[in-house]
């Protein structure tokens, strides 16, 4: 967690979007509960678990009582170039101190 990178929950969301649209999470691996988790990560158990339900609710996570949480089926990654890609996009909006909505309309505009 780093203070200037956002909120702890908004920091969690986008590492563990990241792991599975690059691929580094699999459909169907399992994550850790949410306890688990907070306690690796020295936050509270409703930050994490809030940031699981964001991201089922966006498709990338499904939660079951009795087998936890897991990357869902639907999830797809993108191709190790297109990832890429965005990372370069990505540190030279932050070397430009393009904030993340400037650099997306950047990105939009070239669509």
């Amino acid at each position: 967690m780093s203070p200037d990178q956002g909120s702890p929950a908004r920091q969690i969301q986008d590492q563990i979007s990241g792991l599975i649209t690059t691929g580094r999470l699999g459909r169907g691996e399992r994550l850790p509960s949410v306890r688990q988790l907070a306690s690796d990560l020295d936050v509270a158990p409703g930050t994490v678990a809030k940031v699981y339900r964001s991201l089922e609710a966006d498709g990338l996570l499904v939660s079951r009582a009795g087998s936890g949480t897991r990357v869902s089926d639907q999830a797809a990654p993108v191709s190790s170039a297109v990832a890429q890609a965005a990372r370069r996009l990505a540190g030279a909006a932050r070397r430009e101190d393009l904030s993340l909505e400037e650099a997306v309309l950047v990105l939009r505009m070239t669509w």
